[in-house]
């Protein structure tokens, strides 16, 4: 995957629809004999997959049956033959994937705002489990926007290393001057934070007892003395409250192995952060 930021003033995407975003991906197929353009297939997959489709099979229905009408709106003519599932699958596969990301991704980063005047993008692995081979399942790390879910970017993990690289491997593929960028306890790293901070970003890192040391200074700051905010959400099926407390202190230097983000007194700690 390419290295180079995405932002929406080298994409120049601000008003295009996606079906002409598909358009400049290349198409991977020969010349010769190709009867439906990238463009089409891509943008028929896509609407599938909004109204529910979940197999090629079921794509490939979708199309047959949907309103001619309806499709020239997304730059289909009326009178075009449509592809068959077999088309659909076969083109599907031979897709550069990351380069489909990098195009989406960019559409995308001009379609999210912003939370308090500051963009928040949280970094969530997982594993795509109907999708399993004999290595196992899938691993992939995205970047979705807070406000609103939308996916910036995603990369597969390589089956020899683990979400951690692949968080700094994704965040290099877009501009994060100025966000804050949330990830879980396994990306609590030295590396990491110097990785987003380097790059003009600021971040909001869970630590759990994987980093034992920063862990218990954490917990012995005056939390009872904090004022605290909560809210309540309910979403699939259940109550949830959140509290948050924030407190600005200067933790002492941490060890360079698996220590977590650098602290306050740390020469190569930028700006501040909140704990």
């Amino acid at each position: 995957m390419s290295s180079s930021p995405i932002t929406a003033t080298s994409a120049g995407l601000s008003r295009r629809p996606l079906s002409e975003v598909f358009a400049t991906i290349a198409d991977p197929r020969k010349p010769r004999g190709v009867r439906h353009g990238l463009a089409t297939v891509l943008t028929i997959a896509q609407c599938a997959v909004l109204t529910g489709a979940k197999t090629l099979l079921a794509v490939h229905k979708w199309a047959a049956e949907a309103d001619r009408g309806a499709l020239s709106q997304h730059g289909i003519h009326p009178q075009a033959v449509l592809p068959s599932e077999t088309t659909i699958r076969r083109t599907l596969t031979l897709v550069d994937a990351a380069a489909f990301d990098r195009a989406v991704a960019a559409w995308m980063a001009i379609k999210v705002g912003d939370l308090g005047g500051r963009r928040v993008i949280e970094i969530d692995g997982k594993t795509m489990r109907g999708a399993r081979r004999d290595g196992g399942a899938p691993q992939l790390v995205a970047a979705l926007d807070h406000g609103t879910g939308a996916v910036l970017g995603q990369l597969a993990v390589s089956a020899e290393s683990n979400e951690i690289p692949a968080l700094r491997d994704l965040l290099d593929t877009m501009d994060i001057t100025g966000a804050v960028i949330t990830a879980d306890a396994m990306h609590c790293q030295r590396e990491t934070a110097r990785h987003i901070t380097r790059d003009g970003g600021h971040y909001v890192l869970t630590v759990k007892a994987n980093q034992r040391l920063l862990r218990d200074q954490l917990k012995a700051l005056p939390w009872t003395h904090v004022p605290a905010t909560s809210s309540v959400s309910t979403s699939h099926g259940r109550r949830v409250r959140r509290t948050i407390k924030a407190h600005r202190t200067r933790l002492g230097r941490l060890p360079r192995h698996g220590s977590g983000p650098p602290s306050p007194t740390d020469p190569n700690h930028q700006g501040p952060q909140t704990h």
